[in-house]
């Protein structure tokens, strides 16, 4: 399957979307703002020539999303206007525009180079992600001075920073980006842009790399067809606000429904194979809200793929 995000006008476009379903393909996202409609989808890589030809027959717009189907964590030392604002929306935006998921995280003890630490349920959030982004400042002993931050994290982490510095002195990290430090303006100027070309490049390195060690041990089902089960066996799920009320991960997937309420309904979905959702997915609490995360289990565990 290949990720792309599709957009085009409000006409006609349920033909691009029966389109993709028609051939196997999923629409992991879909959005309407006012007169356009974006969908992120996955389609089959031998289809791709009838999807492209039927885009241009809409006169849409189709570009690959290297980041879709993953959730990344944007991570911030603090909430305070210093750190947050300018860098953090700009990046977070730009890693959305290349398919993905993004939560921003303003750590509660971020600040000092000495004092900075987690709290346990920030570790526990940022491992329910696919990959973790650092946003630190300007200054080369302050950024590894709270690489610290990463010894509990289990994802894959990318740091940016104002300093040249060579990924091998941030110890910890898959990847280090520099030029982009502390900023209290939008990232509008070409070296800027960038900047961010290379974290969404150094992001979906590791989320290949992470395909590739799934694939070793394959997942009892996959993530899209998990969803899509979701969203037709569960009518409550459609009166959700979010724009992802299931929130696709490499491995499993958020759903925005309460745990409390909503276990044993998911818990009892079942296959057309006849498999039940309990059989294939670890059912636990997620550290975001109430809400319940889903974790596939891989072959190695249950003999089979659905």
């Amino acid at each position: 399957m290949e990720p792309f995000i599709w957009t085009g006008g409000l006409y006609k476009h349920e033909e691009f979307e029966e389109l993709v379903e028609d051939m196997g393909g999923y629409i992991l996202q879909k959005n309407i703002l006012q007169s356009d409609v974006i969908m992120v989808i996955l389609v089959p890589n031998a289809d791709i020539p009838v999807i492209e030809a039927k885009n241009r027959e809409l006169l849409g717009k189709l570009v690959k999303a290297p980041l879709a189907g993953a959730e990344v964590a944007v991570i911030t030392p603090t909430l305070a206007y210093q750190h947050l604002p300018h860098l953090a929306c700009d990046v977070a935006e730009y890693l959305r525009r290349a398919g993905s998921k993004t939560n921003m995280i303003g750590l509660a003890r971020g600040v000092g180079k000495r004092v900075a630490q987690l709290t346990a349920k920030e570790i526990d959030l940022i491992n329910e992600h696919d990959a973790a982004l650092f946003l630190y400042g300007n200054f080369k002993h302050c950024i590894i001075e709270k690489t610290k931050l990463f010894r509990d994290i289990e994802v894959p982490i990318v740091v940016t920073g104002g300093p040249e510095l060579k990924t091998s002195e941030v110890p910890g990290c898959e990847a280090y980006i520099s030029g982009l430090g502390r900023m209290m303006h939008r990232l509008r100027q070409k070296e800027e842009t960038e900047s961010m070309d290379r974290i969404v490049n150094a992001i979906g390195k590791v989320l290949d790399e992470r395909r590739s060690e799934l694939d070793k041990d394959q997942l009892s089902v996959s993530p899209p067809r998990l969803k899509a089960e979701i969203e037709k066996q569960v009518p409550d799920i459609q009166d959700v606000i979010s724009p992802t009320p299931v929130t696709l991960n490499l491995n499993g997937a958020r759903i925005k429904l309460s745990y409390n309420d909503y276990r044993d309904v998911i818990a009892n979905i079942r296959f057309d194979e006849g498999v039940y959702l309990r059989e294939v997915c670890e059912i636990k609490p997620s550290r975001m809200k109430d809400f319940i995360l889903l974790r596939i289990k891989p072959k190695s565990e249950t003999g089979f793929v659905i």
